[in-house]
């Protein structure tokens, strides 16, 4: 099977390194920070600048410009590995499944990411969108590695804590399988179309290798 899987929320728990870029960018441009922000962890960074910034363009790519700045600098550092996820990925490869990552993150932020986690050659591939994008692209990237793995949508399953990882693996006929360990919730993932949902590393791998 070929086993894709989200990196924020689902690998790793990159909350402190997104929120700080996020206040970063907010401080630079003198606008107050929201009391709460753990939404921020998903979605693309200009879907959730827009309503702050009053949907001014210009303003908009400033603030991501300011949050790339810090996480290129500092904030890719700040994440810590879930437990249970390093004897998982290393299960799945015993079983033979092809294992890639595919991200909201742009890829120049992922990857160093991927290249200092324990297990990160367990990963054939990383997927990221471009930077520019407004949009999150699950979609797109998923359709680009069945190509790119000559895959069958039904031997495919795209793992995340978001109901945009349940989105892109409907839109491609591929298994949705959601995780509870992350920054979403099960009602979430439910209303998404989830084709399953792991509560735990271990579940999830019982999920994948039966």
């Amino acid at each position: 099977m070929l086993c894709l899987f989200d990196l924020d929320g689902t690998l790793i728990d990159s909350e402190l390194g997104i929120l700080g870029c996020v206040r970063h960018a907010l401080t630079q441009l003198g606008v107050a920070h929201p009391a709460e922000m753990r939404h921020w962890i998903g979605p693309p960074l200009r879907h959730s600048f827009a309503p702050l910034l009053d949907h001014d363009h210009d303003r908009i790519e400033q603030a991501v410009e300011y949050y790339h700045q810090r996480f290129h600098t500092i904030g890719w550092r700040e994440h810590t590995i879930y437990p249970g996820i390093e004897p998982m990925i290393d299960r799945l490869q015993a079983a033979g499944h092809t294992l890639a990552v595919v991200t909201s993150k742009p890829e120049r932020h992922a990857r160093p990411i991927i290249e200092h986690l324990p297990f990160g050659n367990a990963f054939t591939r990383l997927y990221g969108p471009d930077p520019s994008s407004p949009h999150s692209e699950k979609a797109s990237m998923i359709a680009a590695a069945l190509q790119d793995f000559g895959a069958r949508p039904e031997d495919t399953a795209m793992i995340g804590d978001r109901h945009f990882d349940i989105d892109g693996a409907l839109a491609n006929r591929v298994r949705g399988v959601g995780v509870l360990w992350g920054f979403g919730s099960r009602a979430e993932l439910e209303k998404a179309g989830a084709h399953a949902i792991a509560r735990d590393p271990d579940h999830l791998t019982e999920l994948l290798v039966a």
